[in-house]
């Protein structure tokens, strides 16, 4: 190991050194569009100049591993026998992007800081089959649909440092090679951490200055036979996430604020609480190719997520507010057996098995791919609280055993750009999906049909301060969530400038929601939400400008809050320094007009209604600065640039500021040997 380490730092100090590189143009990203639309398989590229840049020198000075000798592919790739190897992507665009909000383009949200609880700004269309509903932390680890598998002739390594100001880190560090030409075995590792700030007396005073921390492991391996018949995909995945619950800060009465650090004086509404979630996931997928037109695969998950929440000290959070603050509500509504502390801990375990057939027809240039399976689902769920202080009846045990049987078909023209797909899949007795998607250059058009059950603990929570049952034989059971799904986007090349208008259309049916007591309620009446949208990207020799913007009607927004209006919009320059340093300059902004967006509850991890404070109506702006020398790239950014301007306070969610005007530093190495 010693020596590992030692070969690799000579490596980095080599190539820091060297200019051997060539220069690597940037790219811009494919913005979402049109909010949710889940009706076709993502897909990643390396972008134009990918495949460029630099690569070991052998003696005659020829080049021989870089990122041409370097290619991932997904499994869903392989599963839809569309697999293509992807080059790495090797560019300056978007590498400033470090925390997980900038990463979704602000769709999504979270409490203002790394590592807190987020949820989707804009409907999401379900997932049919039981789910926990506990989702809050889950896309702070690696998702199964985006691991990479990779093909390489050298040991390949990825190394990624980001140092964001106020105590927010994040360290990535990837390898793999490839054991034998047909079998690859690699590992990603993924930390990070983030720092209390604001209330900060009370945590310092408290031992816990940590925020949230995250641990995030996989290690994945590729194996094919050598007449290509069978091919073996696998990867274990585990996520470790502990975050400090603050439940939000209170102000200051005016006239009483810190003028030395006015942060001082906001206090937690929670400084007991804290909870923990723990991931478990070994992912197996597997084929064999009787024919083209003849596979056989299967797909076997075992997955264990368990989620603890702890409040040691709920006496304050129970009374009626103090004078200081005579506008909020208790937090906690009601306690049923214990007024001292609260203690939840939920476990579910499942196993997923999928069989199925699948092939290709080629003819004339085109191609036409089927699949059909068999899935089954069995789940154990188990909801403890307060064990050991007396609680009666204070756990309960449900399990399920769910067979879907569903078909997808698909067919790719001559052009190789365009493709239609449909795919339909039935849980037997209950939830139902229907899905059909056109795919070419100038439109992506598509329509989704779901109906699928409310999620687990939608349907029973058992808890010290909460507790209700939505699926015993006396109780009202919540039914089927409905929804349909329209959408389109036309890609418009006018010149240097390319825009790409979208429209979405949802009618929802029987929609379940938590109303302003953190209670879930659903609603009987059908209402509908309708978004357009508008991509644009716009370039003129090094200068680029590009962004988003979306503008949704919701018809009754008593039950689902959604901005009325979100943009993004960034401008950027590209130039070269000293003949070796490549720099793009730029700034991006962000706006969410004013609504009221909901509240979090960390008990049950669900965000919930509130009507007492109104969001948004503020740009964000944060100036950055990709540079890249030789081997290793690196950026500058100024977060939250335009903090305290106008005297206006950013809030991401209800009670909760968004971190202060920060300076993040990151480091991204690539090592192809």
């Amino acid at each position: 190991m010693t020596r590992f380490v030692l070969l690799r730092v000579s490596i980095l100090l080599f190539w820091f050194t060297s200019p051997a590189w060539a220069q690597l143009p940037t790219r811009l990203p494919n913005f979402p569009q049109g909010g949710n639309r889940t009706g076709g398989q993502p897909t990643t590229t390396g972008g134009a100049g990918a495949s460029a840049g630099g690569a070991i020198l052998d003696d005659s000075t020829k080049l021989i591993y870089g990122p041409k000798t370097t290619r991932f592919f997904l499994e869903s790739d392989v599963l839809n026998n569309r697999k293509a190897l992807i080059t790495i992507d090797t560019t300056l665009e978007g590498i400033q992007q470090t925390n997980y909000v900038n990463r979704y383009n602000n769709l999504y949200t979270d409490l203002g800081n790394l590592g807190t609880a987020l949820r989707p700004v804009f409907y999401q269309t379900p997932v049919i089959g039981s789910q926990t509903g506990l989702s809050a932390y889950g896309l702070y680890g690696y998702q199964t649909q985006n691991v990479r598998y990779f093909d390489t002739r050298s040991p390949y390594t990825n190394m990624y440092l980001v140092l964001g100001g106020r105590g927010q880190n994040i360290v990535n560090f990837d390898f793999t090679q490839n054991i034998s030409e047909r079998w690859n075995l690699g590992f990603n590792l993924q930390r990070m951490t983030s720092d209390v700030q604001f209330g900060g007396t009370t945590a310092v005073s408290s031992g816990t200055q940590r925020l949230a921390e995250n641990w995030n492991f996989v290690v994945h391996s590729n194996y094919r036979s050598k007449n290509g018949k069978y091919t073996l995909l696998a990867h274990y995945n585990n996520l470790n996430h502990r975050s400090l619950d603050q439940g939000g800060v209170i102000e200051p009465e005016s006239g009483t604020s810190n003028a030395a650090n006015p942060d001082l004086e906001l206090r937690p509404v929670l400084s007991t609480a804290n909870s923990r979630e723990i991931r478990n996931d070994l992912h197996l997928y597997h084929q064999y190719v009787l024919d083209t037109a003849f596979q056989l695969y299967n797909i076997v998950d075992f997955r264990a997520q368990s989620y603890r929440f702890t409040d040691t000290d709920i006496t304050d959070n129970l009374l009626p507010p103090d004078s200081s603050n005579l506008s909020r509500k208790p937090f906690y509504p009601r306690y049923y057996f214990d007024n001292l502390e609260t203690r939840q801990t939920t476990l579910f375990r499942l196993i997923e098995n999928q069989i199925g057939i699948k092939g290709q027809f080629s003819a004339r240039g085109s191609a036409f791919n089927y699949r059909a399976w068999l899935r089954n689902r069995y789940y154990s769920l188990e909801n403890r609280f307060n064990i050991g202080r007396l609680v009666p009846d204070s756990s309960y045990k449900s399990n399920r055993l769910e067979t879907f049987v569903g078909g997808w078909l698909g067919y790719y023209f001559p052009d190789s750009l365009t493709r239609v797909t449909a795919e339909v899949e039935y849980l037997l007795g209950r939830d139902f999906r229907l899905q059909g998607r056109l795919e070419s250059r100038l439109l992506t058009a598509g329509y989704e049909s779901v109906f699928a059950s409310p999620t687990l603990i939608q349907n029973r929570y058992t808890s010290n301060i909460y507790q209700w049952d939505h699926e015993g034989r006396l109780a009202t059971q919540f039914n089927l969530r409905g929804t349909q799904h329209a959408y389109g986007q036309l890609n418009l090349k006018l010149g240097k400038l390319i825009l790409s208008p979208g429209m979405d259309y949802y009618l929802l049916t029987n929609y379940i929601y938590f109303d302003t007591a953190a209670v879930p309620q659903q609603l009987s009446d059908a209402f509908s939400i309708l978004q357009t949208s508008l991509g644009w990207q716009f370039r003129a020799g090094k200068f680029t400008m590009a962004g988003q913007g979306y503008y949704t009607l919701v018809s009754n927004d008593d039950v689902l809050r959604i901005p009325t209006l979100l943009a993004n919009a960034r401008f950027e320059y590209n130039f070269l320094l000293f003949k070796k340093l490549y720099v793009l300059a730029g700034v991006q902004f962000h706006y969410k007009s004013a609504y009221f967006a909901d509240q979090y509850m960390p008990l049950t991890q669900q965000y919930h209604l509130q009507n007492e404070t109104k969001l948004g109506d503020y740009i964000m702006a944060e100036p950055y600065a990709n540079l890249r020398i030789n081997r290793v790239r690196l950026f500058l950014k100024m977060a939250h640039a335009n903090q305290g301007l106008f005297d206006q306070t950013y809030y991401s969610a209800p009670y909760f500021r968004t971190i202060n005007r920060s300076f993040s530093f990151g480091v991204h190495w690539l090592l192809f040997d």
